[in-house]
């Protein structure tokens, strides 16, 4: 096959691929949606470090009082995990940098693979923990509003 042909096959894939339903990767598989006790849930940190890598103070500017616009760099090694916590007051953004990383959510009945681009919205009365099952460090950015001081949920 010439060159000119390949990349044309690539083309095409490419265009197919687009008009696909979208892939159920990094979400609870349908069949799967349900409560989810969480009984085995890990409820201390493991191997994970985690740093604030910057912040915006929401309150005069933005009119939201005594919250915090964060930004966080997770890395979780082999084993490691974020333990179990909340998102009824606390909204955040997480893109998966590099690796991947396991979700247990309370929504799921499940384990939910993340992988290195997939970005997850967590809100509401989702409740869930995260354990690095692979070999490798996996690279987490969180973008999250965390409660007022004084205010904080257990977990991460």
């Amino acid at each position: 096959m010439t060159l000119l042909k390949m990349a044309a096959a690539a083309c095409v894939a490419a265009i197919a691929m687009s008009f696909a339903p979208a892939a159920s990767a990094g979400e609870c598989p349908t069949a799967q949606v349900g409560a989810n006790p969480l009984a085995d849930a890990a409820t201390a940190p493991a191997r994970v470090t985690d740093n604030v890598i910057a912040s915006i103070d929401l309150s005069e500017r933005y009119g939201v009082p005594g919250r915090m616009l964060r930004l966080r760099k997770l890395i979780v090694e082999p084993g490691g995990v974020v333990p179990l916590h909340s998102h009824a007051d606390r909204p955040a953004n997480i893109y998966v940098v590099r690796g991947e990383i396991t979700e247990y959510r309370s929504s799921c009945l499940a384990p939910i693979r993340h992988t290195a681009g997939d970005v997850v919205a967590e809100q509401g009365d989702i409740q869930h923990w995260w354990r690095n099952n692979s070999a490798f460090r996996t690279v987490l950015l969180s973008a999250d509003i965390p409660p007022p001081a004084g205010q904080a949920q257990g977990g991460m």
